[in-house]
């Protein structure tokens, strides 16, 4: 018999059989998304609500896609459109403040989606009106759930 490594079986989580007979995996996995832009009203700053700005978000959540591996079936895993369109609601209400945006955001996904274990967001104004010379500034929050 011949021996060798299911692919599936090196990306590390939750015990299940892969599609080789006989062949047990751990899945530690986590679906993503990079650079999503959005422009928005959130500020401290009456006119930022008014005018709006550029903001980039990155989203890592911790979910197990071993089941959608084996299936290939979305229902299997968190689909990250509908990731999308959760973030993208939050980010069309105005907040004074990042850190009630990135609150608002956690707690929607977290609710909506069951499934998910843990959320790394990092959520950055462009360009924010304070007098520096930088690309963005920002709040980046990790939470699990409990």
């Amino acid at each position: 018999m011949e021996e060798y490594t299911c692919f599936l079986c090196l990306l590390g989580g939750n015990s299940y059989f892969c599609h080789s007979p006989n062949i047990l995996f751990d899945m530690n996995s986590y679906i993503f998304l990079d650079d999503v832009r959005f422009f928005a009203y959130h500020g401290v700053g009456q006119q930022e609500r008014e005018v709006g700005n550029e903001f980039v978000i990155n989203l890592k959540l911790k979910v197990d896609i071993a089941r959608a591996a084996e299936t290939d079936d979305v229902t299997h895993t968190v689909s990250y459109a509908d990731v999308y369109e959760n973030v993208k609601a939050e980010m069309e209400i105005p907040s004074k403040l990042l850190e009630h945006v990135c609150g608002r955001i956690i707690k929607r996904l977290f609710r909506t989606f069951p499934t998910v274990k843990a959320i790394e967001l990092k959520l950055a104004k462009r360009n924010p009106p304070m007098g520096a010379d930088l690309d963005a500034a920002g709040v980046e929050v990790q939470c699990e759930r409990a």
